[in-house]
């Protein structure tokens, strides 16, 4: 009777601990390999730098990865390797229309290289927010902008594009869609 007793108590004692293991584990989530991107907000404010009082604006956005492949790892000489990963186009109101502006205007940004990022464990989907600070030290009171974007990923994938609000750069704030 004992042995009957003992072996449906280890009985028992397997099934729960199964039971709680399955619980435990939650289905691993999925998204696209391609990267998404989303415009949160442009904040323009005046700042400090070497030359001075300067405008500046800062650009947030969130993004999402599902095979956790963002950013790259610095440049090494004598590689050919990608060395940015998030491209930006700027467009500028003109007639109250926007146009891209050439290469030669003073507020055209630079391209930008996103540091290396992974995730350890099976879900690798990276999720997150990104802030990219411009700086403005010429630019007219009557200057008003918005940028488009996007990035690409380690393997090539690229992100959907994503453009701020309109962004007058005389007028100190917060701008969002």
């Amino acid at each position: 009777m004992k042995k009957a007793k003992m072996r449906s108590i280890k009985y028992q004692a397997f099934i729960f601990l199964i039971i709680i293991s399955s619980a435990s584990c939650g289905k691993i989530e999925k998204l696209p390999p391609e990267p998404t991107i989303a415009f949160k907000s442009f904040v323009v404010v005046d700042t400090n730098t070497f030359l001075g009082l300067t405008r500046a604006g800062r650009l947030n956005f969130y993004f999402e990865d599902g095979d956790g492949d963002l950013g790259l790892n610095k440049p090494t000489a004598g590689t050919s390797t990608d060395t940015t990963n998030l491209f930006f186009s700027l467009l500028r109101k003109t007639g109250g229309t926007f146009v891209p502006v050439s290469d030669t205007d003073p507020l055209k940004p630079s391209d930008y290289r996103i540091p290396y990022m992974d995730r350890q464990g099976q879900n690798k989907i990276l999720r997150g927010n990104i802030s990219i600070t411009f700086y403005y030290f010429f630019f007219s009171p009557t200057d008003t902008i918005k940028y488009e974007f996007y990035l690409k990923d380690r393997a090539g994938h690229i992100s959907n594009s994503s453009s701020t609000s309109e962004i007058i750069l005389n007028k100190k704030g917060i701008y969002k869609n």
